[in-house]
């Protein structure tokens, strides 16, 4: 190369001054992934909590008298009473999905607490529960749906 080419490329970032700018964008993004996945597990643990610590609100029986009537004036026979992750049961929904008698017993926090509020105040009165899996995010038991029959 001759001098007056040389003089040409100074300045001319270099290779390795490449690789440097690329490795560090990557990581970069890695601790933004890493710290977006963080935040969803922190936020998932406090909705988990939530649902471990939530009761049957004490107008409930309003409530659900209010949305069976609604139901019926516009001919329905059946009200979706709640939604929650299949992670929240012991076997993450297996029982549910499989249509499994003992789905029951899965059943933690809210949904324990609201299945035994219609097993002693609904039930007797002839209302049925079910519950079923509504979504499969990635080929898997997503959201749990209990309804409320008549």
């Amino acid at each position: 190369m001759t001098q007056a080419s040389s003089s040409n490329l100074e300045g001319m970032i270099r290779p390795e001054e490449l690789r440097k700018i690329s490795e560090d964008k990557e990581m970069a993004e890695l601790r933004q992934a890493l710290e977006r996945q963080k935040k969803l597990e922190a936020e998932q643990k406090d909705v988990h909590q939530a649902f471990m610590n939530q009761h049957v609100h004490p107008e409930a029986k309003a409530r659900v008298t209010l949305a069976v009537r609604r139901a019926a004036e516009r001919g329905e026979k059946e009200i979706q009473v709640m939604r929650f992750s299949s992670a929240f049961c012991t076997d993450q929904g297996r029982a549910i999905n499989n249509f499994e008698p003992i789905w029951p017993e899965t059943l933690t926090g809210f949904a324990k607490e609201a299945y035994e509020t219609w097993d002693q105040h609904l039930r007797p009165l002839g209302y049925k529960l079910r519950a079923q899996i509504l979504d499969y995010p990635d080929g898997m038991p997503g959201d749990v749906g209990m309804i409320l029959y008549w």
